[in-house]
């Protein structure tokens, strides 16, 4: 399929990431030698900014404050294709950061600041129902990346929305600590969750040791479809009634792992977009993240 024809839309978080790497193991207080940057990031930013790489060009729906980080996002935005003329800008509030420490290990903590997307609410959700990119007489029909750092109430008013009836629906929790937050989704018709096995294991309430057992649990929970990560071992992917696809990473040497979990997704829409088998497109994701954790891909 054309990237030009087909539709998709990413709602969540874009925001400025602060990473910290060091290739030391940290403990508590530990000061280690390291490098630090700052980049344009939050979850539905970094899946749209792979997609667009992809040939996909998307829709960005989101908070940023006006101050002068936020114009320098909706700068960079534009400078890579992303449609932002859509986003919710908020006079008087900053724009939201995310930082994160890595060692050699991976994320040692980290903490989203993520106020202006939370306080906007369903403010940002707008233009799928006014008639600029949907309505409740023709609501929005592309696929539609949601990301878990939206507001408790806002995924709920989502899970059950008319406007997003007819879409097809893409999840990520975000992070562990907002996995709950994509409970409403389950028993949605069109939603498919995207988690890795910690994420799956807080949805669920339970603990897994592989991918598939993940899957199944978050099948039995009521998703129609999920796929599950686990690090560097075999990844799923599973629906309702049918076996599930597995797949198992090629062994890397770990460079970097902020935002591989985007990479994944983004690369699995893209194979899906060109309607590759379940197998096909699980392979292409899988290494397209594989890439990125080892530094090979351009990103």
């Amino acid at each position: 399929m054309s990237a030009n024809t087909q539709k998709i839309i990413c709602i969540g978080s874009v925001l400025w990431d602060i990473i910290g790497t060091t290739n030391a193991s940290l403990s508590r207080a530990s000061d280690e030698p390291g490098q630090i940057k700052m980049l344009p990031g939050g979850v539905a930013f970094n899946i749209a900014q792979k997609l667009c790489m992809l040939g996909y060009k998307s829709t960005i729906l989101t908070a940023i404050g006006k101050d002068p980080e936020g114009q320098a996002l909706i700068d960079r935005c534009k400078q890579i294709g992303l449609e932002a003329s859509y986003i919710f800008r908020p006079e008087d509030w900053p724009t939201d950061r995310y930082m994160a420490i890595e060692d050699s290990d991976g994320v040692v903590a980290a903490i989203a600041h993520a106020h202006s997307l939370e306080a906007a609410g369903d403010l940002i959700l707008k233009p799928l129902k006014d008639g600029r990119l949907g309505s409740i007489v023709k609501p929005f029909d592309g696929m539609i990346v949601l990301d878990g750092n939206l507001s408790d109430e806002v995924l709920e008013e989502i899970s059950v929305s008319p406007y997003f009836a007819a879409c097809d629906l893409r999840l990520c929790p975000a992070s562990p600590g907002k996995g709950k937050r994509l409970k409403p989704f389950f028993g949605h018709k069109n939603a498919t969750f995207y988690c890795n096995l910690q994420e799956a294991e807080i949805l669920c309430g339970a603990e897994f040791n592989t991918a598939e057992a993940a899957v199944l649990g978050l099948l039995s929970m009521g998703a129609k479809r999920a796929i599950v990560t686990h690090g560097g071992l075999t990844v799923c992917d599973g629906r309702a009634l049918k076996r599930p696809v597995l797949y198992a990473p090629p062994k890397i040497e770990v460079q970097r792992v902020t935002g591989a979990g985007d990479t994944f997704m983004a690369a699995h829409l893209a194979a899906e977009i060109e309607k590759l088998s379940a197998e096909k497109a699980l392979k292409q994701a899988v290494e397209a993240a594989a890439a990125f954790v080892n530094g090979k891909d351009s990103a």
